[in-house]
Protein backbone atom coordinates (compact mmCIF):
# COMPACT_ATOMS: atom_id res chain seq x y z
CA UNK A 1 0.00 0.00 0.00
CA UNK A 2 2.76 2.44 0.77
CA UNK A 3 5.10 1.84 -2.48
CA UNK A 4 1.36 2.15 -4.13
CA UNK A 5 0.88 4.95 -2.92
CA UNK A 6 4.54 6.44 -3.41
CA UNK A 7 4.66 5.61 -6.85
CA UNK A 8 1.21 7.65 -7.52
CA UNK A 9 2.58 10.72 -5.86
CA UNK A 10 5.52 10.30 -8.38
CA UNK A 11 3.20 9.99 -11.28
CA UNK A 12 1.72 13.06 -9.89
CA UNK A 13 4.84 15.30 -9.45
CA UNK A 14 5.85 13.98 -12.71
CA UNK A 15 2.00 14.83 -14.83
CA UNK A 16 2.29 18.39 -13.24
CA UNK A 17 5.63 19.44 -13.92
CA UNK A 18 5.03 18.28 -17.53
CA UNK A 19 2.11 20.19 -17.72
CA UNK A 20 3.95 23.47 -16.09
CA UNK A 21 2.47 26.49 -13.94
CA UNK A 22 3.06 30.09 -14.73
CA UNK A 23 6.27 31.06 -12.98
CA UNK A 24 5.83 33.28 -9.79
CA UNK A 25 9.40 34.59 -8.82
CA UNK A 26 10.71 35.72 -5.34
CA UNK A 27 12.24 38.96 -7.34
CA UNK A 28 12.21 40.04 -10.92
CA UNK A 29 15.27 41.49 -12.81
CA UNK A 30 14.20 44.57 -14.84
CA UNK A 31 16.33 45.17 -17.67
CA UNK A 32 16.94 48.86 -18.49
CA UNK A 33 19.18 49.96 -20.37
CA UNK A 34 22.86 51.68 -20.46
CA UNK A 35 24.12 54.23 -17.75
CA UNK A 36 22.85 57.60 -18.58
CA UNK A 37 19.65 57.52 -21.10
CA UNK A 38 16.22 57.92 -20.51
CA UNK A 39 15.77 54.15 -19.87
CA UNK A 40 18.24 53.65 -17.03
CA UNK A 41 16.38 56.13 -15.36
CA UNK A 42 12.92 54.84 -15.96
CA UNK A 43 14.26 51.16 -14.96
CA UNK A 44 15.14 52.43 -11.42
CA UNK A 45 12.07 54.06 -10.93
CA UNK A 46 10.33 51.05 -11.94
CA UNK A 47 11.72 48.41 -10.15
CA UNK A 48 11.58 51.27 -6.75
CA UNK A 49 7.91 51.48 -7.35
CA UNK A 50 7.28 47.49 -7.82
CA UNK A 51 9.85 46.86 -5.49
CA UNK A 52 7.79 49.10 -2.52
CA UNK A 53 4.38 47.76 -4.17
CA UNK A 54 4.50 44.34 -5.89
CA UNK A 55 7.29 42.58 -5.55
CA UNK A 56 10.93 42.66 -4.72
CA UNK A 57 13.03 43.72 -8.13
CA UNK A 58 16.29 44.64 -9.73
CA UNK A 59 17.45 47.14 -12.35
CA UNK A 60 20.34 45.54 -14.43
CA UNK A 61 21.59 47.38 -17.57
CA UNK A 62 20.87 46.38 -21.17
CA UNK A 63 19.11 46.72 -24.57
CA UNK A 64 16.53 46.92 -26.77
CA UNK A 65 17.32 43.77 -29.20
CA UNK A 66 19.65 41.93 -25.81
CA UNK A 67 16.21 42.69 -23.46
CA UNK A 68 14.14 40.40 -26.26
CA UNK A 69 16.14 38.28 -26.46
CA UNK A 70 16.84 37.44 -22.36
CA UNK A 71 13.65 37.31 -21.58
CA UNK A 72 12.93 34.68 -24.46
CA UNK A 73 15.51 32.45 -22.79
CA UNK A 74 14.64 33.52 -19.17
CA UNK A 75 17.69 35.45 -18.39
CA UNK A 76 15.62 38.54 -17.10
CA UNK A 77 12.02 38.97 -16.39
CA UNK A 78 11.57 41.54 -18.17
CA UNK A 79 12.93 45.04 -19.76
CA UNK A 80 12.73 48.00 -22.28
CA UNK A 81 12.47 47.86 -25.87
CA UNK A 82 10.93 48.87 -28.95
CA UNK A 83 7.55 47.53 -30.06
CA UNK A 84 9.14 47.01 -34.06
CA UNK A 85 11.29 44.72 -32.68
CA UNK A 86 9.29 42.85 -30.86
CA UNK A 87 7.00 42.18 -33.74
CA UNK A 88 9.90 41.10 -35.93
CA UNK A 89 11.32 38.53 -32.97
CA UNK A 90 7.80 37.24 -32.92
CA UNK A 91 7.71 37.26 -36.33
CA UNK A 92 10.95 35.41 -37.02
CA UNK A 93 12.95 35.73 -40.77
CA UNK A 94 14.84 38.65 -39.90
CA UNK A 95 17.87 39.26 -38.05
CA UNK A 96 18.80 38.82 -35.20
CA UNK A 97 15.55 37.21 -35.00
CA UNK A 98 16.07 34.17 -37.73
CA UNK A 99 14.27 32.03 -35.23
CA UNK A 100 10.63 33.67 -33.55
CA UNK A 101 10.58 34.04 -30.14
CA UNK A 102 8.53 32.05 -28.10
CA UNK A 103 8.16 33.78 -24.32
CA UNK A 104 8.71 37.37 -24.86
CA UNK A 105 5.61 39.31 -25.16
CA UNK A 106 4.43 42.75 -24.83
CA UNK A 107 3.95 44.06 -21.14
CA UNK A 108 2.86 48.01 -22.30
CA UNK A 109 3.48 50.44 -24.83
CA UNK A 110 4.84 53.11 -22.63
CA UNK A 111 5.62 56.07 -24.92
CA UNK A 112 6.29 57.14 -28.14
CA UNK A 113 8.68 56.92 -30.34
CA UNK A 114 9.76 58.95 -33.77
CA UNK A 115 12.84 58.21 -36.26
CA UNK A 116 14.60 61.83 -37.44
CA UNK A 117 16.52 62.02 -40.05
CA UNK A 118 18.05 65.62 -39.15
CA UNK A 119 19.76 67.26 -42.04
CA UNK A 120 21.83 70.73 -42.14
CA UNK A 121 19.90 73.09 -43.51
CA UNK A 122 22.70 74.03 -46.06
CA UNK A 123 23.12 70.42 -47.33
CA UNK A 124 19.48 70.60 -47.90
CA UNK A 125 19.30 73.71 -49.47
CA UNK A 126 22.71 73.09 -52.15
CA UNK A 127 20.85 69.80 -53.28
CA UNK A 128 17.46 70.41 -53.48
CA UNK A 129 16.54 67.66 -51.41
CA UNK A 130 12.53 67.61 -50.70
CA UNK A 131 12.46 64.29 -48.65
CA UNK A 132 14.54 61.29 -47.32
CA UNK A 133 13.12 59.68 -50.57
CA UNK A 134 14.17 62.21 -52.82
CA UNK A 135 17.63 61.56 -51.26
CA UNK A 136 17.98 58.35 -51.92
CA UNK A 137 16.48 58.48 -55.06
CA UNK A 138 19.08 60.80 -56.49
CA UNK A 139 21.77 58.80 -54.37
CA UNK A 140 23.02 61.98 -53.33
CA UNK A 141 26.63 61.80 -51.53
CA UNK A 142 26.31 62.13 -47.75
CA UNK A 143 28.36 61.77 -44.76
CA UNK A 144 25.78 60.34 -42.17
CA UNK A 145 25.77 58.76 -38.70
CA UNK A 146 23.32 56.94 -36.59
CA UNK A 147 23.46 55.45 -33.01
CA UNK A 148 26.56 52.17 -32.83
CA UNK A 149 24.69 48.88 -33.95
CA UNK A 150 22.41 47.04 -32.01
CA UNK A 151 20.31 49.96 -30.03
CA UNK A 152 17.07 50.86 -31.16
CA UNK A 153 18.03 53.96 -33.46
CA UNK A 154 19.89 51.63 -35.43
CA UNK A 155 17.63 49.15 -36.11
CA UNK A 156 15.12 51.62 -37.16
CA UNK A 157 17.18 53.28 -39.34
CA UNK A 158 18.12 50.00 -41.13
CA UNK A 159 14.65 49.17 -41.04
CA UNK A 160 13.60 52.30 -43.28
CA UNK A 161 16.37 51.39 -45.60
CA UNK A 162 15.88 48.11 -45.85
CA UNK A 163 12.23 47.99 -46.04
CA UNK A 164 11.34 51.50 -47.56
CA UNK A 165 14.25 51.27 -50.04
CA UNK A 166 15.18 48.26 -50.51
CA UNK A 167 18.89 49.37 -49.66
CA UNK A 168 21.87 48.25 -46.85
CA UNK A 169 22.17 51.73 -46.23
CA UNK A 170 26.11 50.95 -44.59
CA UNK A 171 26.82 50.08 -48.47
CA UNK A 172 24.90 52.22 -50.19
CA UNK A 173 25.76 55.69 -48.46
CA UNK A 174 29.54 54.58 -49.34
CA UNK A 175 28.92 53.78 -52.62
CA UNK A 176 27.46 56.98 -53.31
CA UNK A 177 30.27 58.25 -51.98
CA UNK A 178 29.12 59.12 -48.82
CA UNK A 179 30.11 57.89 -45.37
CA UNK A 180 28.71 56.23 -42.38
CA UNK A 181 29.50 56.56 -38.54
CA UNK A 182 28.52 55.76 -35.18
CA UNK A 183 28.17 58.03 -32.72
CA UNK A 184 26.06 58.97 -29.12
CA UNK A 185 23.30 61.11 -29.32
CA UNK A 186 25.77 64.03 -28.07
CA UNK A 187 28.61 63.59 -30.06
CA UNK A 188 26.31 63.14 -33.20
CA UNK A 189 24.75 66.88 -32.47
CA UNK A 190 28.23 67.97 -32.27
CA UNK A 191 29.28 66.36 -35.73
CA UNK A 192 27.01 67.91 -37.28
CA UNK A 193 26.74 70.98 -36.16
CA UNK A 194 30.55 71.11 -36.61
CA UNK A 195 29.69 70.68 -40.05
CA UNK A 196 31.16 66.82 -40.21
CA UNK A 197 28.02 65.38 -40.99
CA UNK A 198 24.79 65.77 -43.25
CA UNK A 199 22.28 63.48 -42.00
CA UNK A 200 22.09 62.68 -38.27
CA UNK A 201 19.23 59.78 -37.70
CA UNK A 202 17.86 58.47 -34.49
CA UNK A 203 14.85 57.19 -32.81
CA UNK A 204 13.45 59.57 -29.91
CA UNK A 205 10.36 60.79 -27.85
CA UNK A 206 8.05 63.04 -29.10
CA UNK A 207 8.99 66.14 -27.73
CA UNK A 208 13.02 65.43 -27.63
CA UNK A 209 15.24 67.89 -26.11
CA UNK A 210 17.95 66.53 -28.31
CA UNK A 211 16.41 67.79 -31.55
CA UNK A 212 16.32 71.51 -29.86
CA UNK A 213 19.85 71.13 -28.96
CA UNK A 214 21.15 70.35 -32.37
CA UNK A 215 18.95 73.44 -33.38
CA UNK A 216 20.15 75.69 -30.83
CA UNK A 217 23.79 75.19 -32.62
CA UNK A 218 22.88 74.83 -36.59
CA UNK A 219 19.92 75.51 -39.02
CA UNK A 220 18.22 72.08 -39.39
CA UNK A 221 15.83 70.38 -41.32
CA UNK A 222 13.69 67.53 -40.65
CA UNK A 223 13.40 65.12 -43.38
CA UNK A 224 10.41 63.22 -43.98
CA UNK A 225 9.22 60.14 -46.06
CA UNK A 226 6.46 59.46 -48.45
CA UNK A 227 3.93 57.83 -47.52
CA UNK A 228 4.21 54.57 -49.64
CA UNK A 229 7.61 54.21 -48.16
CA UNK A 230 5.42 54.59 -44.73
CA UNK A 231 3.45 51.48 -45.39
CA UNK A 232 5.95 49.11 -46.94
CA UNK A 233 8.17 49.90 -43.07
CA UNK A 234 4.81 49.64 -41.52
CA UNK A 235 4.00 46.33 -43.05
CA UNK A 236 7.53 44.78 -42.35
CA UNK A 237 7.82 46.15 -38.81
CA UNK A 238 4.75 47.38 -37.49
CA UNK A 239 5.59 50.82 -37.10
CA UNK A 240 2.74 53.52 -38.31
CA UNK A 241 2.95 57.36 -39.22
CA UNK A 242 3.76 59.87 -37.06
CA UNK A 243 3.66 63.55 -37.92
CA UNK A 244 5.85 65.82 -36.71
CA UNK A 245 3.50 69.18 -36.37
CA UNK A 246 4.47 72.76 -36.42
CA UNK A 247 5.24 74.20 -33.19
CA UNK A 248 7.43 71.48 -31.69
CA UNK A 249 10.78 72.14 -33.59
CA UNK A 250 12.04 76.18 -34.86
CA UNK A 251 12.73 73.60 -37.70
CA UNK A 252 9.08 72.82 -38.72
CA UNK A 253 7.38 75.98 -39.55
CA UNK A 254 4.70 75.17 -41.95
CA UNK A 255 4.09 71.78 -42.94
CA UNK A 256 4.18 68.71 -40.57
CA UNK A 257 6.77 65.73 -41.32
CA UNK A 258 5.47 62.82 -41.80
CA UNK A 259 8.52 60.12 -39.91
CA UNK A 260 8.42 56.32 -38.94
CA UNK A 261 6.43 56.01 -35.47
CA UNK A 262 7.10 53.23 -32.94
CA UNK A 263 6.71 52.90 -28.89
CA UNK A 264 9.30 52.28 -26.22
CA UNK A 265 7.71 49.34 -24.54
CA UNK A 266 8.02 46.64 -21.51
CA UNK A 267 8.43 43.05 -23.01
CA UNK A 268 8.00 40.59 -20.59
CA UNK A 269 8.67 36.72 -20.19
CA UNK A 270 4.91 35.32 -21.36
CA UNK A 271 5.53 32.45 -18.79
CA UNK A 272 5.37 34.95 -15.64
CA UNK A 273 2.05 34.65 -13.73
CA UNK A 274 -0.55 36.42 -14.86
CA UNK A 275 -1.62 37.90 -11.90
CA UNK A 276 1.90 39.40 -10.96
CA UNK A 277 1.82 40.68 -14.21
CA UNK A 278 -1.73 42.32 -14.10
CA UNK A 279 -0.60 43.84 -10.70
CA UNK A 280 2.76 45.17 -12.25
CA UNK A 281 0.45 47.15 -14.89
CA UNK A 282 -1.82 48.27 -12.36
CA UNK A 283 0.82 49.67 -10.01
CA UNK A 284 2.54 51.13 -12.99
CA UNK A 285 -0.78 52.70 -14.17
CA UNK A 286 -1.85 54.32 -10.85
CA UNK A 287 1.84 55.65 -9.69
CA UNK A 288 2.06 57.07 -13.52
CA UNK A 289 2.49 60.74 -12.47
CA UNK A 290 5.48 59.62 -9.93
CA UNK A 291 7.24 57.95 -12.91
CA UNK A 292 6.94 60.84 -15.20
CA UNK A 293 9.59 62.54 -12.77
CA UNK A 294 11.98 60.68 -13.86
CA UNK A 295 10.94 60.43 -17.84
CA UNK A 296 8.29 62.59 -18.87
CA UNK A 297 7.63 60.93 -21.55
CA UNK A 298 5.86 58.57 -19.17
CA UNK A 299 2.79 61.29 -19.36
CA UNK A 300 1.71 59.47 -23.08
CA UNK A 301 1.15 56.14 -21.13
CA UNK A 302 -2.43 55.42 -21.95
CA UNK A 303 -4.48 52.29 -21.70
CA UNK A 304 -6.00 52.81 -25.18
CA UNK A 305 -2.42 52.36 -26.68
CA UNK A 306 -0.82 50.08 -24.00
CA UNK A 307 -1.76 47.42 -26.18
CA UNK A 308 -0.58 46.85 -29.92
CA UNK A 309 -2.40 45.21 -32.03
CA UNK A 310 -2.82 41.80 -34.17
CA UNK A 311 -0.12 39.92 -34.75
CA UNK A 312 1.90 41.84 -31.52
CA UNK A 313 0.98 39.04 -28.61
CA UNK A 314 1.23 40.55 -25.73
CA UNK A 315 1.07 38.80 -22.00
CA UNK A 316 -2.07 37.37 -21.02
CA UNK A 317 -2.21 39.55 -17.73
CA UNK A 318 -1.09 42.70 -19.53
CA UNK A 319 -4.22 42.60 -21.91
CA UNK A 320 -6.76 42.04 -18.86
CA UNK A 321 -5.40 44.89 -17.18
CA UNK A 322 -5.04 47.33 -19.58
CA UNK A 323 -8.46 46.65 -21.18
CA UNK A 324 -10.25 46.92 -17.64
CA UNK A 325 -8.24 50.21 -17.62
CA UNK A 326 -9.60 51.14 -20.48
CA UNK A 327 -13.06 50.16 -20.49
CA UNK A 328 -13.04 53.08 -17.26
CA UNK A 329 -12.11 55.75 -19.09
Amino acid sequence: MKRSFIVSLALICVFFTSVGFADTPSQLRFMAGPPGGNWFALGGALADLWTQTVIPTTSISGGAIANIINADKGKGDLGFSNTSMVAVAQKGGMPPFETPVENATILANLYTQYTYFIARKDFVEKHNIKSLDDLVARKIPTRFATLKTGTGSEFMVNAVFKSGFGLDYRNALKEWGGSVEYASYSDGADLIADNHLDVFAFSVGKVASIVMQIESQTDVVILGMEQETLDKIGVDYGTVTFTVDPGIYKSVKDEPVKVVGDYTCIVVRNDLDEDLVYNLCKAMHENQDTLAKAVVDMKELDPATAIPGDPIKSHAGAVKYWTEAASKK
